[in-house]
């Protein structure tokens, strides 16, 4: 396959400028002395989408945790948008496996709750005119004065994604985000999430261990090696977008997801 190759410096996304570069970046544990991630390099350029898939425990949450500004590297560097990332920042939108919205508040209330713990509530309502819009981005208008218990799983996930969004993210990390929904919601909402990055030019990183999601999402798949955790092979997905459900029932798909199981499988990465 032709899409296939092996490189020492992962980038995602062809087109646009540089928006997230994580350089050398290990992390390392003294307790157990663990040995997290070794050495990952990365460029997300702006608007393109990217996933990493690997074995479980091979970092990579840690490397999440790392981007998102949760947890320090222990070496290397990590920029976003030309700046060290030192810790959390509202450029930074993350979106996790479940909405964990606060069922006491409305939808519009948890959407702009990021808002109100950095700038306060009067900034929060200011900025409910733009959670409202977002609501008729994601397909939830007139649902912003329900509460989480009115709303499906789809839909809380729906209402997280606005949350995610209120502050105008520069980069949208992604931890299995629709793993807890049933199939056929969870392909429904990766179309979902495809329209509204495509529609919003957002540059995207999901963590997935399904390699047919990695496929219909992203413009370049990365295969982690086990613990300590790095990238050792990149695939390029060359299918056309938008892309759509029946695309993976083509030769085409079919070939990328049996070349990544294989890799994973066999540990013909090691």
């Amino acid at each position: 396959m032709t899409a296939v190759h092996r490189i020492t410096e992962a980038t995602a996304g062809h087109h646009g400028r540089p928006v997230y570069e994580l350089r050398g970046v290990t992390k390392s544990y003294a307790r157990g002395n663990l040995k997290a991630l070794d050495r990952v390099d990365l460029t997300l350029n702006e608007g393109g989408f990217a996933s990493v898939i690997g074995p479980s425990g091979c970092g990579k949450t840690t490397l999440l945790k790392i981007m998102a500004g949760l947890v320090p590297p222990t070496g290397g560097s990590v920029y976003l948008q030309g700046t060290p990332v030192t810790g959390t920042r509202r450029d930074i939108g993350m979106m996790f496996q479940h909405a964990t919205l606060f069922p006491w508040r409305t939808t519009i209330e948890n959407i702009v709750l990021p808002i109100e713990i950095r700038d306060g509530r009067a900034a929060a309502k200011a900025k409910h005119a733009d959670a409202l819009a977002l609501l008729d981005l994601v397909g939830l208008k007139g649902f912003e004065h329900r509460r989480p218990g009115d709303l499906s799983g789809g839909m809380a996930q729906r209402a997280a994604i606005c949350r995610m969004l209120i502050t105008e993210p520069a980069v949208l990390l992604l931890d299995e985000p629709f793993s807890a929904l049933d199939e056929l919601s969870r392909d429904f909402m990766n179309m979902e999430l495809q329209r509204i990055c495509m529609e919003r030019q957002a540059t995207a990183f999901l963590i997935t261990h399904s390699i047919p999601e990695a496929v219909i999402l992203s413009d370049v798949v990365y295969v982690m090696s086990p613990r300590p955790g790095t990238f050792v092979e990149t695939v390029e997905i060359d299918l056309p977008r938008p892309r759509t459900l029946d695309m993976m029932t083509d030769r085409k798909f079919g070939e990328y997801v049996r070349h990544i199981r294989t890799h994973l499988d066999k540990g013909a990465f090691l």
